[in-house]
């Protein structure tokens, strides 16, 4: 690890995140329980953490958004969500450790190299719902559009694209917009969405070794989930990062004098640091003329 960067490409996030997730499934209070995530870190992934900036000290914001995500996503599947559609799915094993129904349909969908990696740790393993790997670059658009159409074959449908917006450059999340309205007719989509003061905040912290990695931060829109609302998608429930790692448990060590400090800040600049990360689900609307 000190000859060559802690991350050496995008896929090599899902590693590292995989040791946060093991990390909190092995206390005693943990939010959730991965019992895979260990194994499919594996060495690299802890060497990740080890090697990155205050790596262990900053896991909560991960943990938060995996639990987050759990309990939107169970609540989706219980509205008669008969897809779910796991983009830059990583090692997610969701659709293993989760009390899913038997008849839904999990699209489990990366790079190549990533289905392969995830698909032989898992081979021994049982999904509690119909998991299909699909291998796509969704950066083709034709192949993209493909694999959408797939996915509206069986209604309605869920999107996920956890951590994967972060990486994006604002056109590719456009264009991914549209066509996850348009081709994959999605009714939900579960994502977690940064702004432009995390994108600061995690290039201070973070910044040269994602850059280094070729992994570097890109999409933090002003606007927020109004970015979507052009390409057909409104929001519908907004979790602020911050807002549940206090209901959580799972906020920073110093996360009490920055409560105390926000009494004294005006309320838009406090307003503004709750949503400087979060959670969102968005839902399919007509797009604005």
């Amino acid at each position: 690890m000190s000859d060559t960067p802690p991350i050496r490409n995008v896929s090599d996030t899902a590693l590292w995140v995989a040791i946060y997730r093991a990390t909190e499934s092995e206390r005693p209070d943990a939010l959730f329980h991965d019992p895979y995530a260990r194994r499919l870190g594996g060495a690299r992934g802890e060497a990740i953490v080890k090697a990155m900036p205050n790596g262990r000290s900053m896991a909560w914001p991960l943990v938060v958004r995996v639990a987050v995500m759990d309990e939107i996503l169970l609540r989706c599947v219980a509205a008669g969500a008969a897809t779910v559609l796991n983009l830059a799915a990583g090692l997610d094993a969701r659709p293993y450790r989760l009390a899913l129904p038997a008849t839904l349909r999990w699209l489990h969908v990366d790079m190549p190299e990533m289905v392969d990696y995830f698909r032989g740790q898992m081979a021994q393993e049982t999904p509690r719902c119909r998991l299909e790997f699909i291998a796509a670059d969704l950066r083709d658009a034709q192949r993209r559009r493909e694999v959408f159409a797939q996915a509206a074959s069986e209604g309605p449908v869920l999107v996920i694209t956890e951590g994967l917006l972060i990486y994006l450059e604002a056109d590719d999340v456009a264009a991914l917009a549209r066509d996850l309205h348009d081709t994959a007719n999605a009714r939900w989509w579960l994502t977690d969405l940064a702004s432009p003061a995390l994108l600061r905040f995690v290039a201070n912290n973070w910044g040269r070794a994602v850059q280094q990695g070729n992994a570097p931060f890109r999409f933090g829109p002003r606007e927020g989930t109004a970015f979507f609302a052009p390409y057909g998608w409104r929001e519908a429930e907004f979790r602020s990062t911050w807002d549940e790692a206090w209901r959580l448990d799972r906020k920073p060590a110093a996360a009490w004098l920055w409560r105390v400090l926000s009494w004294f800040r005006p309320r838009r600049k406090v307003e503004a640091g709750r949503r400087m990360s979060s959670i969102v689900l968005l839902e399919s609307a007509a797009p604005s003329a």
